[in-house]
């Protein structure tokens, strides 16, 4: 009785460590998952970059201004009589 117990104890286990959650089978599903998370992690990173850059470039104290006079423009739809307005569609 006892060996028959350990028995089916050992095939539980065995069978979680095949198919489980953490098991071999799932182990490619974790590696693809892990890839596309790191590939979004780098997509993140680069785009909290260029926020952070945009935000440097309009420090009250130092701000760039192309940059002030671009976000004046498509903000508040304004121009100097000397400028061409092109429509974007």
């Amino acid at each position: 009785m006892t060996q028959a117990f350990a028995l089916v104890a050992l095939l539980v286990v065995g069978a979680f460590a095949l198919a489980g959650p953490s098991g071999l089978l799932a182990w490619s599903e974790n590696s693809r998952v892990l890839k596309e998370r790191r590939h979004e992690l780098r997509q993140l990173s680069a785009e909290r970059d260029e926020l952070r850059n945009r935000v440097d470039l309009l420090d009250p104290r130092h701000a760039d201004p192309d940059l002030v006079g671009e976000l004046l423009r498509r903000n508040l739809n304004v121009a100097h009589p000397d400028e061409l307005v092109i429509a974007r569609p």
